[in-house]
């Protein structure tokens, strides 16, 4: 385990919840993670003057805002946030996606979308906010961390990427994404790719996990995919990596097929508020197959030791997801 630097910002945030991983952690099922999001959870649409973004917030106390990959979508993080809206105030929201949220996706900017980060947090009233962000999303949260470093306090980063340039066969891919009518689901071999990539990540899993999986990445239109692999081959963070100072958690699984331990590691030299935690047994979706351990290092990580009195450091946390 890396330990992050001190930060440098200014953070007012404040979780009243104690600080510490806790186990045995807390049981929850998709059923009930999903009953209690349909009767808690506040859904609205916020108007980015770029797209109609599609959020949910959910929970009391500091903001801690949930940006999701290239597959996802805010549903991605129910469970999750089902644990932590105890302790935070949760807020996910949709990226831009065309077909029926105004987005304009052929002149969308990756900067549009660090933009887009910022409409949603003043239209809820978040002054500050921790976040949570997952692959793709990782760009735009460091993107965002480096634009607004006092707003944007703390961060926790699953599967980072700051750098994946797309192969020759990858941007073709792309390409014709970007003109497939259909969603991902309707692809061709769309559903054995899953299955080859993430199907041993639910094997110890009730089915409905990975049924649920396959329908919230499935719904996604592959024109949006397309087009934000499009911005993902085209994003390059790393001269910026300096300048965010604020403490970092980086989050990998050991088996993860898409970004490595190592990829993660390697931004460690970077940036200097940054600390790495690799999930033993973890694949590339911990938020629906180990959403207890998540909510607990988040939670632990988000809950600043300076705040609650407990002296236990990230770095003596053995994390190993069973």
């Amino acid at each position: 385990m890396h330990p992050p630097a001190p930060c440098e910002q200014t953070c007012t945030l404040s979780c009243a919840t104690p600080c510490g991983l806790h186990a045995p952690g807390e049981r929850l099922s998709l059923a009930d993670a999903l009953g209690r999001w349909e009767r808690e959870a506040t859904q609205g649409i916020c108007d980015t003057g770029r797209y109609r973004c599609r959020y949910f917030t959910w929970g009391e106390g500091p903001p801690l805002l949930f940006v999701h990959g290239l597959a996802d979508s805010s549903q991605s993080f129910v469970m999750p946030a089902a644990l932590l809206s105890r302790s935070f105030r949760c807020i996910a929201y949709d990226l831009p996606r065309s077909g029926g949220d105004g987005a304009g996706l052929a002149r969308y900017t990756h900067a549009d979308l660090v933009s887009d980060v910022y409409a949603l947090l003043d239209h809820v009233g978040a002054r500050q906010s921790y976040v949570f962000a997952s692959g793709f999303g990782t760009t735009i949260a460091l993107a965002a961390l480096r634009g607004a470093p006092q707003r944007l306090p703390r961060a926790v980063l699953h599967a980072p990427v700051v750098h994946k340039p797309l192969t020759l066969t990858e941007r073709g891919v792309a390409w014709l994404m970007r003109r497939w009518p259909g969603s991902l689901a309707s692809l061709p071999l769309w559903r054995r790719l899953m299955v080859r990539l993430h199907r041993a990540s639910f094997a110890a899993l009730p089915p409905e996990v990975w049924t649920h999986y396959l329908d919230t990445t499935g719904a996604l239109p592959a024109r949006a995919f397309g087009r934000q692999a499009r911005l993902l081959h085209r994003v390059d963070l790393r001269a910026q990596l300096r300048e965010v100072r604020q403490p970092v958690l980086l989050i990998c699984g050991d088996q993860d097929p898409i970004v490595r331990p190592e990829e993660a590691e390697a931004l460690l030299r970077t940036m200097p508020g940054a600390g790495l935690m690799v999930l033993q047994g973890c694949g590339h979706v911990p938020a629906l197959t180990h959403p207890e351990l998540l909510a607990d290092v988040v939670r632990f990580f988000l809950t600043p030791p300076a705040q609650t009195g407990d002296k236990v450091h990230i770095a003596d946390c053995q994390v190993r997801a069973t």
